[in-house]
């Protein structure tokens, strides 16, 4: 498992009748792989993984794998209220033949230090399979302190981490203190050129899912030294990643993906398809940088 470069956190796409449509799901991973990702993420917050049966999501992976072929590792997202059922999921992942899991702290209980840094050890301990753990205190109200990774470092399958603390220093900070030793993707949109230019490996990206091309394109010029070409790229993609860091960015990304013909609006209860001012604004952001879509260069010839 290499950690590094461009991890889509996948929506999940539902038919009119609240199923999973394989078809799509098919049409939008070929999509991403054409483009360059160098992995998949299932089940996140974008997968609406709150709301997946734990048959949905072995559903989703063992057609994920069906389809990847081995092209591209697949990563479960696994986000539970107890050790138990976390310890149970990574065991079903395992189960199911996904490359590695990233792991959210505890769901609806804060814990602390301690119980933290417990609950991660003991969910890595349970299986062989290498781990990313997602830091992310504004939406989940507990962060991994470098504290906490100092004492994870000897936990050797936490690899990496998804870093959405939206502190940019905090990437310049883990490197200093860790070196090499975990590997860090960005997890929010956009501060994507911003972390990638201070040594992050990669990044867990959400408006990829309709702009995939867009999105590999970004990184690999900044991993080129091309800092100054990727710019205006950036600057015309920014009002779209800000759809990303809005708490309807299910909708939203999904509203992106069926307007560019890789996904649809359909979402699961208790999300609403949107509608009214609301749908129109959405709509006036995507329809706005589609007409001044910019010609990417060739992206492919870089180094990956």
């Amino acid at each position: 498992m290499e950690w590094k470069g461009v991890f889509p956190a996948l929506t999940t796409k539902f038919t009119s009748a609240d199923e999973l449509d394989l078809n799509l799901i098919g049409k939008n991973l070929e999509a991403q792989i054409a483009a360059g990702v160098n992995g998949v993420i299932l089940g996140g917050t974008l997968g609406e993984a709150s709301v997946l049966t734990v048959e949905e999501k072995e559903n989703l992976v063992k057609f994920a794998i069906d389809k990847i072929q081995g092209r591209v590792p697949i990563v479960l997202n696994i986000a539970e209220g107890s050790t138990r059922e976390a310890i149970r999921q990574a065991a079903l992942g395992l189960k199911w033949g996904v490359d590695g899991l990233m792991l959210l702290p505890p769901m609806r209980y804060k814990s602390d230090h301690r119980e933290t840094v417990t609950y991660f050890t003991q969910v890595a301990n349970s299986t062989r399979l290498p781990l990313m753990l997602y830091n992310n205190p504004i939406d989940y109200k507990i962060e991994i302190t470098l504290d906490m990774f100092d004492e994870l470092v000897e936990v050797r399958n936490i690899e990496a981490v998804k870093e959405s603390t939206r502190d940019v220093t905090n990437v310049t900070r883990m490197i200093n203190r860790f070196g090499d030793r975990f590997k860090i993707l960005c997890g929010v949109d956009t501060l994507t050129i911003e972390e990638l230019a201070v040594g992050a490996d990669g990044l867990v990206a959400g408006l990829v899912c309709a702009f995939p091309a867009e999105t590999v394109a970004m990184y690999r010029m900044v991993k080129a030294g091309r800092l100054r070409e990727v710019l205006p790229l950036y600057r015309w993609f920014m009002p779209l990643l800000e759809l990303d860091i809005q708490p309807k960015l299910v909708q939203y990304i999904k509203l992106a993906e069926s307007k560019v013909g890789l996904g649809s609006e359909f979402v699961r209860a208790p999300r609403l398809i949107l509608e009214g001012e609301e749908r129109k604004r959405i709509l006036a952001v995507i329809d706005k940088a589609l007409a001044s879509r910019p010609e990417l260069p060739d992206y492919l010839s870089l180094p990956a």
